[in-house]
């Protein structure tokens, strides 16, 4: 796995999320960015690479901002 491709390909799904012209193209953006961290995840821990557990937390911590600011939208 080429981790900069996938670090950037989710940089572009998180950066394209907050630049969506409605909440469903949000969602779809949203769920990429996931889908990408998570491959990324089971690389690194895969690996055992020390920053497997700060990746994971980092990502757990947006989900969880991305999710509230859609629900003050909706």
């Amino acid at each position: 796995m080429d981790l900069n491709r996938e670090y950037a390909a989710h940089q572009r799904a998180l950066i394209g999320a907050g630049a969506a012209a409605n909440d469903d193209d949000r969602r779809v953006k949203l769920a990429k960015a996931s889908s990408i961290a998570g491959r990324i995840s089971v690389f690194q821990h895969g690996l055992g690479a020390a920053a497997a557990c700060a990746w994971s937390k980092t990502q757990m911590a947006d989900l969880a901002q991305q999710r509230a600011e859609l629900s003050v939208r909706a």
